[in-house]
């Protein structure tokens, strides 16, 4: 793995070796999730779809136009969710379809999804940021939030809506806790989480380093936070900075996959690869 910076033990679990290209030559790569299966997708926003990874080659999942696929993860059934920027809403696989799971509240409609997670009870959480509206005339919502969707794909409500620009999101391995990427302020928050999806106490987890600027995050079972914010910015599980790991593009978001120890970045044009002396928290690995 490349240079590790202000190293606090991070060091120790990130092997020697350069990061493994795994695509390249994307217009913006997000949303990385490792299938059941056996490969490895990930969404080109800007290309207007879902990209897989089989056997080292690069190929098209889903094609999406005009709809801006972002985030992506499975539901408890092992169905695709995907988070639209630019739609503005948020789908289920559906017997080959992508069906709307999430697309207003209170008869307005969503700014532009962007993060999602599922609990293992079946409730959805998602972040809603402004990225892909066009300019300020299309919002309808007056606020920036993260939402929740029961189980049954029902009662979309918001948990929180005092971000600026929530972005990624993570449930810690008890799930008991959510952790939110609020980009624009530079900083991780941190909530308990109720049964029904209530947030509380919501507190500042981790300020980022050299003005990173958090995006998608994934958790190790050891609790490590893995935050993509200019470089790869790792944190224990009582937020303390573990070190930076630079990265060849400043990485939007990642997953783990293979065996559970393999992490996967898309950085812009291009998803890399590395071994970590971890094991992820992911979908696949429940």
């Amino acid at each position: 793995m490349p240079n590790v910076r202000f190293d606090n033990g991070l060091a120790e679990i990130t092997p020697d070796g350069a990061w493994d290209t795994v695509a390249e030559g994307l217009g913006f790569a997000e949303g990385p999730l490792w299938l059941p299966a056996g490969y490895l997708i990930f969404s080109d926003t800007p290309g207007g779809r879902i990209c897989e990874v089989r056997g080292g080659a690069l190929g098209t999942h889903r094609e999406l136009q005009g709809e801006g696929p972002d985030g992506l993860t499975l539901d408890i059934e092992g169905r695709l969710l995907v988070c639209f920027q630019d739609g503005r809403w948020v789908g289920r696989e559906e017997d080959g379809r992508i069906e709307p799971l999430a697309r207003e509240y209170d008869g307005r409609r969503l700014n532009s999804p962007n993060d999602i997670v599922v609990r293992s009870d079946g409730r959805i959480f998602f972040s809603d940021p402004p990225y892909g509206l066009k300019d300020e005339s299309a919002r309808q919502l007056p606020y920036n939030a993260v939402f929740t969707v029961d189980p049954d794909g029902s009662g979309l409500r918001p948990l929180a809506t005092d971000f600026e620009k929530p972005n990624g999101l993570a449930l810690s391995l008890d799930e008991r806790t959510l952790y939110v990427a609020d980009t624009a302020r530079h900083h991780v928050r941190a909530f308990d989480v109720a049964g029904d999806g209530e947030l509380s106490d919501g507190r500042v987890f981790a300020g980022m380093r050299e003005e990173g600027r958090p995006d998608g995050m994934k958790l190790d079972r050891d609790g490590r936070l893995y935050v993509c914010a200019g470089s790869l910015q790792v944190f224990a599980p009582d937020g303390k900075p573990l070190g930076v790991i630079d990265c060849p593009q400043s990485p939007a978001n990642c997953t783990w996959g293979e065996d559970g120890s393999t992490l996967f970045i898309t950085a812009r044009t291009c998803v890399y690869r590395s071994r970590i002396e971890a094991t992820g928290v992911a979908p696949y690995l429940r």
